[in-house]
């Protein structure tokens, strides 16, 4: 399991820096999105070290929040960053006449670059303690 965790958190890290380029370059839908498949990576990458592989989204989404923000694993923040990037991504791809402002796209990469460091500093903390 452990390959899978660095390979997708190495996913996680791509679509970062797919963000960042997009941002750079005015393409702010496409920064909310990047940013979003970010944080769902990271996340993926969080549930492959322990072995579980839930088939939904929402279930990723429940499981994370029972498990690592209930208990205190991470702050509160972190799942309100999911939420947020789930419908920033829902509202830039679905939506008609969307536009997306660099500063609604920069709060989202913001989010997203924290929650992966915050997931990448987990996992290394518990893999360095066994």
């Amino acid at each position: 399991m452990r390959d899978l965790t660095i390979y997708r958190l190495e996913r996680a890290q791509e679509y970062l820096t797919a963000a960042k380029c997009t941002l750079n370059r005015e393409h702010c839908k496409f920064v909310v999105v990047a940013a979003f498949f970010a944080i769902f990576n990271a996340v993926r990458a969080l549930l492959a070290e322990e072995q579980y592989e839930p088939k939904t989204f929402l279930a990723i989404i429940r499981h994370f929040r029972y498990e690592y923000i209930k208990t205190g694993v991470f702050e509160d923040k972190y799942f309100n960053y999911i939420g947020e990037a789930f419908r920033a991504r829902q509202y830039s791809d679905y939506g008609d006449f969307v536009v997306v402002s660099r500063e609604q796209a920069e709060t989202q990469y913001q989010y997203a670059a924290e929650f992966c460091a915050a997931i990448k500093k987990y996992l290394e903390e518990i893999n360095d303690n066994s």
